[in-house]
């Protein structure tokens, strides 16, 4: 062969080489940093599984739940002040720069995970009760409830609640008062001396539930709920006041499904709701976290595939997989991780969706105190 037509050759490899191979081990710890995982255990010492799956996955955070769903009688991760304290000490201690995300729901009333039985006040009121009193009492409640989580090593609450109670037949926001009222003005209230006394202790907090969970009848730990009749776009008030007030650490995305806003998906797997509604209509660019999304108005719905491509797809940073609801369906980040590179590796997803939002979720993290 002449050397003409060996230049010749070359030339196509030369002007249009080989697209590198996606790296799957960055792919992995882009996805390890997105997730926040429940787990079983109330000690994380160096040689247990969950200290493992901390230092090898780089995981992005945990959530604590007091009940074993096996067994009521059973603490699943809390069961004193000074276990709870030997607990996130340890998980700090796994985690590569000891800023792990350690979360935990602690609204008051009947959402309390720090439980009187376990040594801890126990005795937090309702929000809505709280709105009651008046804003001294906000304050003095709220910013004990904040000495009491920093006290135990957790940083992260999953609160306040910023729906607004505008449908009286809604149980599982307005019947058990997990909303500070009816009235955006007084929810925005509530929700930022809730939010100032939290940071004054060095714990972020997250708003829930968006678009609004307030007008809803079902319950989305259950199955499909659909708020297309009564959604009213007054609830976005409260996260629009929040956000322009920078008060907003992350924001939680709900499992409602609002034909009006996204005919297809709920909102927690809609690109139109959370990347065109709340990051590029209201103004968020921090961490959107979803609700669990082992809930039934997910999984009854979505496979696991289907479920993690469309949420990262939608915006949302990180993934909240409780391991709480479903005893017999317990996701190991093993298996969530490989499914996400899966998806990376078959084009399904781009990378730089998972860089932007390892990137915030890094960002989130320095605002942890020591």
């Amino acid at each position: 062969m002449g050397k003409k037509m060996m230049l010749l050759l070359l030339i196509p490899w030369v002007l249009f080489p080989r697209p590198s191979p996606i790296d799957r081990q960055e792919i992995a710890r882009l996805a390890g940093s997105m997730l926040m995982v429940g787990f079983f255990g109330t000690e994380a010492g160096p040689k247990s599984e969950i200290c493992r799956k901390i230092r090898r996955y780089r995981l992005g955070g945990v959530i604590l739940f007091d009940r074993d769903p096996t067994d009521a009688k059973r603490a699943k991760n809390i069961r004193s002040k000074a276990q709870l304290r030997r607990l996130t000490r340890q998980l700090q201690k796994c985690s590569v720069d000891g800023k792990l995300l350690i979360a935990v729901d602690q609204e008051g009333g009947v959402v309390q995970r720090l439980k009187r039985k376990y040594g801890f006040a126990g005795d937090f009121p309702r929000p809505a009760n709280v709105a009651k009193k008046g804003e001294a009492y906000a304050r003095k409640t709220y910013g004990r409830m904040a000495k009491e989580l920093a006290a135990v090593g957790i940083n992260y609450d999953l609160a306040p609640v910023v729906d607004l109670a505008i449908n009286p037949k809604n149980r599982v926001i307005v019947g058990w008062g997990r909303s500070f009222g009816r009235s955006p003005r007084t929810v925005t209230k509530y929700a930022s001396i809730f939010i100032e006394e939290m940071h004054n202790r060095g714990v972020i907090t997250s708003l829930k539930h968006f678009p609004g969970h307030g007008s809803s009848i079902g319950d989305t730990h259950k199955g499909f709920v659909d708020v297309s009749r009564q959604w009213k776009e007054v609830e976005l008030k409260p996260y629009e006041a929040l956000i322009q007030r920078g008060l907003t650490d992350t924001v939680m995305v709900a499992h409602v499904y609002n034909r009006n806003l996204d005919p297809r998906y709920p909102a927690s797997l809609s690109k139109r709701i959370v990347t065109g509604l709340l990051r590029a209509k209201l103004g968020y660019d921090g961490v959107v976290i979803t609700d669990d999304l082992q809930m039934g108005a997910i999984t009854k719905r979505y496979s696991l595939d289907e479920t993690l491509r469309l949420t990262i797809l939608a915006g949302n940073d990180l993934l909240l997989f409780g391991n709480q609801l479903d005893p017999k369906r317990i996701y190991s980040p093993r298996k969530l991780i490989n499914t996400i590179v899966t998806l990376v590796q078959q084009g399904k997803i781009d990378i730089q969706r998972l860089r932007e939002s390892s990137q915030r979720i890094h960002n989130l993290k320095m605002k942890i105190k020591l």
